[in-house]
């Protein structure tokens, strides 16, 4: 199966400022993912932008950018299958699948990729999870009016042991490998979809300060 590699990497960010670029370990933060995708069994790696310093960046990085963006596809609003479907046809070269690598979750590793790849083999979309633990959604409660109200799906028991609740997932955002077919019906999921189960130490998503301030200290203090 051929299968294209996509890192969308806008410009505009709410939360980091330049947040693609911002120093992680020594490096911009989408190095990262560039080597985790250059590294693995993709048939090819492209970066997705519409901002000239992240493309020039991803270039000296050695990453491929072949097009530009457009800026109604680089906006808070846009949704990136949309970025995906713009890429697929922007690109001469044919392709089976696509693996979208968010440049926002920089502990995935080519051996994530690859597991990925492999687990792809029938046409199923891959898409990577993290166990959520102690925030499992039959502890949650809904507030009313300042009062604390149990769900329909709360536990069977009050305080009912983590070990004893149904194990729970949720996308981490490293990796959704999806069928060029599915794509075009505007899914990543499909119509059935594997889980790529990851640590939660190569699960963080940088999408605020303090992301960033984890990030950072996972990596001065050795967790990656």
């Amino acid at each position: 199966m051929k299968v294209l590699g996509l890192i969308p990497a806008r410009g505009g960010s709410k939360s980091i400022a330049n947040k693609n670029l911002v120093d992680l370990g020594g490096c911009p933060l989408i190095k990262w993912t560039i080597d985790a995708a250059s590294k693995s069994s993709l048939s090819r790696v492209v970066v997705s932008t519409e901002n000239q310093e992240i493309a020039e960046t991803c270039r000296s990085l050695g990453a491929e950018v072949p097009f530009v963006r457009p800026d109604s596809l680089a906006s808070d609003d846009a949704q990136s299958i949309d970025v995906v479907l713009h890429a697929l046809e922007a690109l001469v070269e044919q392709f089976d699948a696509v693996m979208l690598l968010q440049p926002t979750s920089p502990f995935r590793t080519h051996d994530d990729i690859n597991l990925a790849l492999t687990m792809n083999h029938d046409g199923a979309s891959v898409i990577s999870v993290v166990p959520v633990d102690g925030t499992h959604p039959a502890r949650m409660k809904f507030i009313e009016d300042g009062f604390l109200v149990d769900p329909p799906f709360v536990e069977e028991v009050e305080n009912m042991p983590r070990q004893n609740l149904r194990p729970m997932y949720i996308r981490n955002g490293a990796i959704y490998l999806t069928t060029v077919n599915d794509l075009k019906s505007r899914t990543f999921k499909g119509s059935k979809s594997r889980a790529l189960v990851m640590p939660k130490e190569r699960s963080l998503n940088i999408d605020s300060q303090f992301d960033l301030i984890v990030a950072r200290a996972m990596v001065g203090g050795g967790l990656i």
